[in-house]
């Protein structure tokens, strides 16, 4: 969409107010709101100016100033605000040297799809996000010097069967693993995936299929389709948005942390992924499953640098509460068709413009813009390097004798381990200046802080294990 197009916009849907968003280190989605009297194309140009200084892990207060570079083809309307809004998303830019801030995850994204082009290997990436996430009735939780609680209210949970409710307990509800994926009224969701769904349409995210996810308590999962890294990326910020509003204005809440409660499976965001040059997938070969010896080098990277990876795929400490072996999640750094097991899988497609690789490994609460990045460089650096991923799996690699098990490297146990990892394996990070090693100094600093609070704050499970020793 043009500057022109999006003035027009503004005025055939009356728009009052204009909404610039930008993504912080963490993922998450920040904006700021202008009346329509105070917009007009010079935008566009010369940017909105706010307080930088005031983003985790962002410039100081010495060199706060920094401008939102708004992108007209993200232009929409937003459909959850009462006063119509035309929601833009921004890169954020230096204006010192006019260039894309280091650290805004945007133009890092950018950053990477140039360094692509300028390899020679390939002109496109694309990727194709499955993030997965839970919609409660409610959650209540408390940290405080006196002790710690958390509670999620669910009418869908398996916990639910005895519990009373106004009007009644159905008794509708998925069982533990039992969620994928039966008919309503076990699958009391439905309706509120399918306006999530009419939702992410309307503002341009193509969905392709929505049902219930395995766990019990309302895990479900909505896909959309594949598209460019950066585009993807920003496709991935408005689904998670229309999700956590759309559950709000059912008067539900929606989460996409990756194990909010034990007992279940974890949710995941399996990422699949291609590189194409000159309008040819370039993974579509004669090889395994049909791989191209370019797309098994690709693979081959991603697996010598998962661990680095994990930082910036599963950024949490919540993430290794899913990352854990023996217990059905893709842990295990070794690839294979069909085979959902392995953490690469190749996915079985019709015809070579589908064959792709899907790292099954991260979570939804990655930064998609850092993620999909990360991933791509990873690739590359295999292609460039010839890093052979070894023979595929193909066994089930959640049930293997310990000998066999022991010989299959694993993916990070904390994200203390993953931030080491990244801390001593990030050269193939900053090539061609996607990363800095700036960037990632102060990333390893914002998540040190995280992993510190969560190291400092005494489990319940811990009274379980050691009150009475």
């Amino acid at each position: 969409m043009s500057v022109a197009n999006v003035m027009k916009m503004v005025k055939e849907n009356d728009i009052k107010f204009v909404d610039f968003r930008f993504t912080d280190t963490r993922g998450k989605e920040q904006h700021v709101t202008v009346p329509v009297s105070h917009f007009n194309e010079d935008k566009f140009t010369e940017g909105h100016a706010f307080d930088g200084s005031s983003i985790a892990g962002w410039k100081g207060i010495q060199a706060s100033d920094m401008q939102l570079m708004p992108d007209a083809s993200t232009a929409n309307i937003d459909p959850f605000m009462d006063e119509p809004t035309l929601v833009l998303t921004c890169d954020v830019v230096d204006p010192t040297d006019g260039k894309g801030y280091e650290r805004d995850p945007r133009s890092l994204a950018k950053r990477a799809e140039a360094y692509l082009k300028s390899t020679g290997l390939g002109d496109t990436a694309y990727f194709g996000p499955e993030p997965e996430f839970f919609i409660f009735d409610s959650i209540q939780w408390d940290v405080a010097m006196s002790g710690c609680s958390v509670r999620i209210n669910s009418e869908e949970g398996a916990w639910a069967s005895g519990e009373k409710f106004e009007g009644g307990n159905t008794g509708h509800r998925p069982g533990v693993k039992g969620g994928y994926f039966p008919v309503p009224p076990v699958d009391s969701l439905h309706d509120i995936r399918s306006a999530m769904c009419m939702t992410l349409e309307a503002m341009g995210v193509p969905v392709e299929v929505h049902h219930h996810e395995v766990a019990t308590a309302g895990q479900c999962e909505i896909g959309t389709k594949f598209s460019t890294l950066t585009q993807r990326a920003d496709w991935t910020q408005i689904q998670k948005y229309v999700i956590l509003n759309t559950a709000h204005a059912y008067g539900k809440t929606a989460t996409f942390m990756p194990k909010p409660f034990a007992g279940d499976n974890g949710s995941g965001m399996h990422v699949h992924q291609s590189v194409w040059k000159d309008g040819k997938n370039l993974f579509a070969g004669n090889g395994y499953a049909g791989l191209s010896e370019f797309a098994l080098y690709y693979i081959g990277g991603i697996i010598k640098h998962a661990k680095a990876l994990n930082a910036i795929t599963n950024p949490g400490t919540n993430s290794y509460k899913r990352l854990v072996p023996h217990f059905e999640a893709p842990v295990k750094l070794a690839y294979s068709a069909k085979n959902r097991s392995a953490s690469i899988r190749i996915p079985f497609v019709h015809g070579e413009k589908a064959r792709r690789v899907e790292a099954r490994f991260p979570d939804p609460i990655a930064n998609p813009y850092l993620a999909f990045s990360a991933l791509l460089m990873a690739g590359l650096d295999g292609v460039q390097n010839k890093i052979h991923p070894g023979e595929p799996a193909t066994k089930d690699l959640y049930h293997l004798p310990a000998e066999e098990d022991a010989k299959i490297p694993t993916v990070c146990a904390s994200l203390e381990e993953a931030l080491a990892a990244l801390d001593a394996d990030r050269e193939f990070l900053t090539k061609g200046g996607v990363f800095t090693n700036d960037w990632i100094d102060a990333y390893i600093a914002l998540k040190m802080d995280e992993v510190n609070k969560v190291r400092m704050t005494p489990h319940p499970v811990e009274f379980g294990l050691y009150y009475s020793c």
